[in-house]
């Protein structure tokens, strides 16, 4: 992608405001366009990069010793729902197997900043995570989960303002039922 084209977004909001009625060039909604061209601009800043890249070099273990699980909790994340352009928001856990090598631990929310920076569906996102360490981290096994609270279903139609959704992908050693179950209790202990 070469970049947002704020003209073009503008020009559109300024139709969308007299679609519904409302006069673009009312005091309060002068400068609207432009604030949703900005917004647009970092909700979508995700897209064209390349979130393998995001990970880094990955650093070799010293030794000859695997390392065992790494799991981060609670990333915070935002995204747009590409079916009604609203966001959705919640938090991420990431946990991975190293192989013989690990990746920084600033690494994984970087990854999830530009997967979500795009229109998005959480299941893809989820799977699209776990993929992005598998690959890149060389990992024996992934397992993310996110948690999330969507203003499509929380702002509109049934209005569950209460409700969130979560969704999980598994890799490797962590497709595994009771290796998830482990993970997924460590997960848990962290709402406490």
């Amino acid at each position: 992608m070469t970049g947002i084209d704020r003209p073009r977004i503008e020009a559109a909001v300024v139709e969308i405001l007299a679609a519904i009625g409302e006069d673009p060039s009312r005091p309060g909604l002068t400068s609207t366009p432009s604030r949703v061209a900005d917004s647009y601009a970092e909700f979508f800043a995700g897209l064209g990069r390349d979130a393998v890249a995001d990970l880094g070099e990955p650093v070799p273990l010293e030794g000859d010793r695997q390392a065992e699980t790494v799991l981060l909790r609670d990333i915070a994340f935002r995204s747009v729902c590409e079916h009604h352009l609203l966001p959705f928001t919640g938090v991420a856990h990431v946990a991975y197997l190293p192989g013989d090598t690990v990746i920084g631990l600033g690494r994984i929310p970087r990854v999830i900043e530009t997967l979500a920076a795009r229109p998005q569906i959480q299941e893809r996102l989820t799977e699209q995570i776990a993929d992005t360490i598998e690959e890149g981290a060389a990992a024996r096994g992934v397992l993310v989960v996110l948690d999330a609270s969507h203003a499509c279903v929380t702002t509109r139609g049934p209005r569950q303002t209460g409700s969130t959704t979560v969704t999980v992908a598994a890799r490797g050693a962590y497709a595994d039922a009771t290796a998830r179950a482990e993970l997924m209790a460590l997960i848990g202990r962290g709402a406490e």
